[in-house]
């Protein structure tokens, strides 16, 4: 009886402790780049029409993206969630896009202009929780080899991932954008800039 009443004692000890549990958090990216990459420069969207583009699957009416005619081009990528107790991320994030980017990369960061309307900045080695108006998210950014990494995460979770890379010849960049929830990808998109 004692042994059945230890276990039980034990069990209900270990989900307290897992209901205890941080909140996930996204490891720090480093700030040295040592590949010596360097982003700098004016860049093209290239179109092309035949290219195929993940949509998100789950949670669709989540999702909105903006009509070509928009002049600013953002993205609401995923809402925040109405109450507590409602499933989903719960991360209210914005992507900025445009045709034609400027990037001037610095020792510390980069700095990206989307169709000379919106400057968006990136500081290598960042780990900081960010606001988007009522909403916070953890940010991490830096590099994995020649690759420039930002990852911004919710609260529930939900993670928006940016990478930047050039070719090897260096006149084209490749930014990959991709939403997880878990092990659920809700959203990909693969944009390719050439040099102008």
């Amino acid at each position: 009886m004692r042994s059945l009443y230890l276990t039980s004692l034990a069990a209900l000890c270990a989900l307290i402790v897992a209901g205890c549990a941080a909140p996930p958090e996204l490891l720090p990216r480093t700030a040295a780049n040592p590949a010596g990459m360097d982003l700098s420069g004016s860049w093209l969207l290239r179109v092309d029409p035949d290219a195929p583009r993940a949509r998100p699957e789950r949670q669709e009416e989540m999702i909105r993206i903006p009509r070509a005619t928009s002049r600013r081009r953002q993205e609401v990528v995923v809402r925040e969630s109405r109450g507590a107790s409602s499933k989903g991320p719960s991360v209210h994030l914005f992507i900025e896009s445009g045709k034609a980017l400027k990037i001037t990369q610095t020792p510390h960061g980069l700095f990206v202009s989307f169709d000379r309307a919106v400057v968006e900045e990136f500081t290598f080695g960042e780990n900081r929780m960010i606001s988007l108006g009522p909403i916070e998210a953890q940010r991490v950014s830096g590099w994995e080899g020649p690759v420039f990494v930002v990852e911004t995460m919710g609260k529930k979770g939900a993670t928006l991932k940016e990478t930047w890379t050039l070719d090897t010849a260096g006149d084209e960049l490749v930014r990959e954008i991709g939403i997880v929830d878990g092990e659920e990808r809700l959203y990909f998109r693969r944009e390719v800039f050439d040099r102008t």
